[in-house]
């Protein structure tokens, strides 16, 4: 008998809020960030994607294969592409964070984290809202 799977995808710019949100729910948390700094050293390597990416990919399948009913992939995932890359032998829901781009900025500056204002920016304009067709269930 199987055991019913969830992916939960967080849906938000960075510095909305995913991450804090994800923590407070007590499940398997994959994040690509983490993947990225663990493996380069670094927030983000062009070169390095492709591999961080099928990183993620297996270890959201090992969580649900030793027994975990619900993970959460802590991405941006703004985009429908990007949500779709994830429908396998699983359920998906999502957790919409809908801070605003001007609130996201403002986080990053308290941070001193200038560097990432730039790519809030960009994801702000290529925002896509998850819709009801996409058969996601807010999570």
């Amino acid at each position: 008998m199987s055991t019913k799977k969830t992916l939960i995808l967080t849906v938000g710019l960075p510095r909305s809020g995913k991450t804090t949100w994800a923590k407070a729910q007590g499940c398997p948390i994959v994040n690509p960030d983490s993947i990225r700094w663990a493996l380069y050293g670094q927030r983000y390597f062009l070169g390095g994607e492709k591999h961080v990416w099928a990183i993620a990919r297996t270890m959201v399948e090992a969580l649900f294969l030793a027994g975990n009913g619900v993970v959460i992939l802590d991405a941006t995932s703004i985009t429908l592409k990007r949500r779709m890359d994830w429908i396998g032998s699983w359920e998906i829901a999502t957790k919409t964070i809908d801070t605003p781009a001007d609130v996201c900025i403002q986080r990053a500056l308290i941070n001193d984290d200038t560097e990432i204002v730039p790519v809030i920016e960009r994801m702000a304009e290529e925002y896509e809202p998850v819709e009801a067709w996409e058969l996601q269930k807010d999570g």
